[in-house]
This record gives C-alpha cells, structure tokens and sequence, in this order.
C-alpha cells in the first residue's frame, strides 16, 4: 500500500453480528483494499447467513501446550462461532483456514460429524491415559448452531459413559438441555462447568456479543445446573479497561448468587488481527471511549496493545494490572469464592467397549 492508496470507508455494523468487515487472512498472498467509490452494491447490505462447513480430522483431542492456562487437552466440536463477539481471541484461527476473521469467523461454521467416533477410537487407545479434557474451549461448544447438530451433546455422551472427566467454558444458556448428562457426572467429579459473563449490561452485550446469550440467561443457566449439583462457576472474561471494567464486583455477586463457587478473570486479548478488528468495533459502537480503552491495554503491554509472553497476555502488568489484581482479591474475598478447587476425578475412567460380538464375551 502507498501514501495515495484510497482510504477504506468507515464500515457499517451489521446486525446481529460482532464484526463488519471481511479482511483479508494474514496468510492470503495478496490483500484487497476497499474505497469509497460512490456507489452501494446492494448485495453488501444483505444481512451475512451462516454457512455449515465439513470438517474432517483424525483426531478430535488437541495437546495444548502453555502454562497459561489449567489444561492439557481440549476438544473443539466447531471452528469458528457464531456468537459473534467482538473481542474473540479465536477469530485469528480462522486465517489458518483461507478465511478472515472478521465476518467469515461467525458466518462460516466448519464443524466434525464423525467427532464423537473419532474421539471414541482415541479414548480406546491402549496407550491413552486419561486427564480432563476442556470441551469447547477455542470456539463455543453451545453457540446457536449447537441447537440444531447437537455434536456436542453427543461428545459430552461419550465422556459420560466412559467416565471422563471435562472441564466447560460457555455462555450459551444452552447448556440447561445437556443438564441431565452433567449432573450424572457431577455425582462423580467429573464435571466443572465455568460461564463467561462480560457485562450484566444488556444492550453493551447485545453489540458485543451479539449472538450470545443475555446476561440473564446466562446467570439463569448456571442457577439451573447448581441446583442439578454440578460445579459452577465465572469467568469475568475479557475485562475490558474503561468498557466494562467497573462491572467486575457486581458480575462476580451475581454469579455467586447464582450459584458460582470460582471465579477468575482475563484481560482482553489482541492478537493478530483482532489489534484492527476491535479498534473498529470501538469505533463504531463507543467511539468516545475508544482512545480510552486502547491506551489503557498499551499502558498494562509496555506501550503496545498487545504482549503474547505467557505470563503476561492474560492479565498484564503495571498499575492498571495491579489495580485489577486487587480488587478481584478482594471481590472473592468478600464473596467467599475460590475458597476450595476441586480435582475432577480421573480414576473411575474406562475405555469404550469396542463393538461386536467378540466384546460381550467377558462381561
């Protein structure tokens, strides 16, 4: 791009979606530049449908491999997801794919019919040793689509029975149709399911996440499976300085009115191309805040807006950071939450039976 390239005009939200623009993935060869040139091609105030996407893979189960976070393994049922929210640090996964992460993100779903199979093949394994699995942590395992492919319903039956433990991070209030499953698991400490609440704010949440479900269905979701007996709790995530940041006491009370026993945090996160997504979202939605919220982050990165260090992305440092750090102590000090954390319950773990008739022989 040169000095006198033509500016790209301001883009327009669009309904029902967290982004409004298409950019080009990081791996593309070439890259387009949009301009005003006066004229409104009508196919582009089309509201974007989601489109379904096959995915194969002859593995389900990923090895994570940072000490950022409290797991090792983890299944994603889907790629892409369309919740929409604005800050997802996920939508950069999507160039790996061909495609953007901006509109192309939530619109094109690429999900595994066969994953329960496969997932069911690799728990078989003689050589597999069990360990908690995080289920739907990249990408929304409960997103809307969930509702009519029930893919993950039917992973979550094959950890079930064979007695594995998983770990859940959600917010979609979805997840009350499963609560049956859960609640089985939960007798044997199988099961932990955390909800992410940004905002007790429903119109901020309804441009932020715009197809996500409310705050309040959230928090109805999690009184549902506490009252089932399974394990819930919070996660304040992201906190976003001078957007959301001054809700984080009062997302943490309702959550432990709801039920929520643990809570934790994570500071927005802009990798890749989220550090021109979210800025644009910004822009359109809070442009008054903007500048605001941007030179915060560079102030807890070093004076960038995004630092990837492990140890460091998830919550940053300097004054803000510590600010941060401090009040959350003293909200679940007060609250009386993270006072115990429990080990989901690897023991009780036994491999699918293997189909035929070879495999009854010894029951």
């Amino acid at each position: 791009m040169t000095d006198d390239t033509p500016s790209k005009p301001p883009s327009v939200p669009i309904r029902g979606r967290g982004a409004a623009s298409r950019p080009d993935g990081r791996f593309e060869q070439w890259q387009r530049a949009a301009f005003d040139d006066g004229w409104t091609a009508e196919e582009e105030a089309a509201l974007p449908k989601t489109e379904l996407i096959v995915d194969t893979a002859k593995s389900v189960i990923v090895e994570a491999r940072s000490p950022d976070i409290p797991f090792e393994l983890s299944i994603n049922p889907y790629r892409g997801c369309e919740h929409g929210c604005s800050y997802c640090f996920a939508r950069p996964t999507h160039s790996y794919l061909g495609y953007s992460a901006g509109l192309d993100f939530e619109t094109k779903i690429l999900w595994k019919p066969d994953a329960p199979e496969v997932l069911r093949r690799e728990l078989a394994r003689p050589r597999y040793q069990c360990r908690p699995i995080a289920l739907g942590i990249n990408t929304d395992a409960w997103q809307p689509i969930e509702r009519k492919l029930g893919l993950t319903r039917r992973l979550l039956e094959v950890l079930c029975e064979t007695r594995h433990p998983v770990s859940i991070v959600t917010k979609g209030a979805l997840i009350e149709r499963d609560a049956d499953l859960l609640a089985d698991m939960a007798r044997d400490k199988l099961v932990h399911v955390m909800f992410s609440i940004t905002t007790l704010d429903r119109e901020l949440a309804r441009v932020m996440e715009p197809r996500a479900a409310t705050p309040a269905r959230r928090l109805d979701a999690m009184r549902t499976l506490h009252e089932a007996g399974v394990p819930v709790g919070v996660l304040f995530a992201p906190l976003i300085p001078a957007l959301n940041d001054h809700e984080m006491e009062a997302v943490l009370q309702a959550s432990q009115a709801a039920g929520a026993t643990n809570a934790g945090y994570v500071l927005l996160r802009l990798p890749h191309e989220l550090k021109t997504l979210f800025p644009e979202w910004l822009q359109q939605h809070v442009p008054g805040r903007a500048e605001h919220v941007l030179s915060v982050l560079r102030q807890m990165h070093g004076g960038q807006i995004y630092d990837s260090r492990f140890g460091q992305r998830m919550k940053g440092s300097g004054v803000f950071a510590e600010l941060y750090r401090k009040r959350f102590a003293l909200a679940v000090e007060r609250l009386g939450l993270n006072q115990t954390r429990d080990t989901l319950n690897c023991a009780g773990f036994r491999p699918p039976r293997t189909a035929g008739p070879q495999a009854d022989l010894f029951d």
